[in-house]
């Protein structure tokens, strides 16, 4: 049975993201919560006082303009201050801002504005043609003056279409009852097999999100929080912005991470605490690295071998839009296992599960979590209730998809997908184990391993690597050495069947590599 959270009874009772806002404004008024730092125009600071005022104006010119409370506003942006004022704005009015991928394809848009039934838009100056085009039914949409911090040239809106013209007294607002199960925010997830869900969070669960992460990062008061990752992901919004609101700390933001602006920007804004993906850290591995005030690092997996390099701690955590925080973390004070997620966070239930029973010592498992829905889990997928049921057992655990080994002291390590699990003639194969063994011949840079359509085996492996070289006859040297380092390696079934050299590899939020592209481009062969 599905636990649901009590209106009355819980942590957060008579309170939303208003009152956390006014709260901090009231005991750290004169304290920096946003920093915005833009490749091109000028650092703007504001204070907590600042900010609650700004967002509380913006509310209220939502409501000028005719939003109320339960209406879905779509912000499409990359990151700037407009993307944060929007998010906390829409839920201070009590409307709910609608976060969506600045990747996103027409389609994608039109698919979010229409399932969404969003009433209005904001976006930026290089995507304003694109929203109104893709999304026909807004009232209307607010476009900034820049592209986060560019100047947009001709593409500048007018006056009445600035997001600057969101302004009005906030004495004109409504008033509104502080209901933490009040609806927050709408994320969609990345879809590969069928639409997108829509995770609809509550005021409790982002309630949930800014103490939780706080607790889990070890945040404090002068705690300054770099924020380099996307703002309508989960992890820059609750990991980081959040947080950093909970703790009273500062969040400073740049439009994107930048490797040869992440330690001038790090050591002029005194930065001790940041989300980092594989992709920073390799970008940033072959510079020096100064003296900084960095304290900790928050990523996958806990103290990565590049720790020394970069004089740093990292914290391992693994979580989804779904958990909102983290539910296996690492300890921000004491030694942690390297290259585990961390153990089960106190705050949930984990389960690993191996055919219904939980798993040993060294056996990998289907990962499943169990906490309270509209707190600690995701209030719904919105208008999918179907999708909703199907995605918790009968034991009401939280289905998440992803694979993890249980080690042998209790530490947890991310394995795969299930999704990368391949079905090879009736042998169950981890695509994560054979990306591991390519990984290991030199030349190697990225590797990315999904299966292929097979008349008589269902799947074969197919390796897709990005390497360090250009000359072809080099490169046809490295797929020798990799189909070697297979053979002697892997069994016959597990050895990919064909091995493909890339000079790039699609990305998706985070800088993930989008699997579900190179699946749709072997489909699409195959079907020629």
């Amino acid at each position: 049975m599905n636990r649901t959270a009590s209106r009355h009874l819980q942590p957060f009772a008579g309170q939303d993201i208003r009152t956390l806002i006014e709260a901090q404004a009231s005991v750290r008024g004169d304290h920096p919560y946003l920093v915005w730092r833009p490749f091109n125009g000028p650092r703007q600071v504001w204070t907590y006082a600042q900010f609650a005022e700004r967002i509380a104006r913006f509310a209220a010119g939502l409501h000028a303009r005719g939003v109320k409370a339960g209406d879905r506003v779509l912000v499409h942006l990359d990151n700037c201050p407009e993307a944060v004022f929007s998010w906390f704005g829409c839920a201070w009015l009590g409307a709910v801002a609608v976060t969506t991928n600045a990747r996103s394809t027409a389609q994608e848009l039109n698919y979010f504005a229409d399932h969404a039934q969003v009433v209005a838009g904001i976006t930026q100056p290089r995507f304003a043609e694109l929203v109104s085009a893709s999304c026909p039914g807004l009232r209307w949409l607010a476009v900034t003056q820049t592209d986060n911090g560019d100047d947009a040239g001709s593409s500048r809106p007018s006056a009445i279409d600035s997001f600057d013209a969101i302004d009005a007294d906030p004495s004109q607002l409504p008033g509104r009852a502080s209901d933490p199960l009040a609806p927050f925010s709408i994320q969609y997830t990345s879809g590969t097999t069928s639409r997108p869900k829509g995770v609809l969070w509550t005021h409790a669960n982002a309630l949930w999100g800014a103490r939780i992460n706080a607790i889990h990062e070890g945040l404090m008061p002068q705690d300054v929080h770099l924020v380099t990752l996307p703002l309508f992901h989960t992890n820059a919004q609750a990991y980081s912005m959040l947080a950093a609101l909970w703790a009273g700390a500062t969040a400073v933001v740049q439009p994107r991470f930048s490797a040869s602006r992440f330690w001038p920007v790090s050591i002029e804004e005194g930065c001790t605490w940041t989300s980092m993906v594989p992709f920073h850290a390799r970008a940033l591995i072959d510079r020096e690295v100064p003296r900084h005030t960095y304290r900790l690092w928050g990523s996958a997996v806990c103290s990565p071998p590049y720790d020394k390099t970069f004089g740093i701690k990292t914290l391992g955590w693994w979580g989804m839009t779904e958990t909102i925080t983290q539910g296996i973390v690492g300890n921000p004070q004491l030694p942690n296992e390297p290259m585990s997620c961390g153990l089960p966070a106190p705050e949930y239930e984990i389960r690993i599960e191996v055919d219904g029973r939980e798993a040993e010592p060294g056996e990998t498992g289907e990962l499943k979590i169990r906490g309270i829905r509209g707190l600690s889990l995701f209030a719904e997928y919105l208008n999918n209730p179907q999708a909703t049921a199907d995605s918790f057992d009968e034991n009401g655990w939280f289905i998440t998809g992803d694979r993890v080994r249980l080690g042998e002291t209790g530490w947890l390590f991310f394995a795969d997908r299930s999704k990368d699990m391949l079905k090879v003639g009736g042998e169950n194969v981890a695509a994560s184990e054979i990306e591991s063994i390519v990984m290991q011949v030199p030349g190697v840079i990225e590797v990315a391993v999904v299966g292929k359509k097979h008349a008589m085996l269902d799947e074969v492996p197919v390796a897709f690597v990005r390497c360090a070289v250009i000359d072809p006859e080099a490169r046809q040297a490295l797929i020798a050495a990799i189909d070697q380092q297979c053979t002697a390696a892997l069994a016959d079934f597990k050895r990919p069947q064909e091995i493909r050299v890339v000079d790039e590899l699609p990305r998706s939020t985070l800088e993930k590599i989008a699997k579900n592209q190179l699946r749709e481009l072997l489909e699409r062969q195959v079907s020629q």
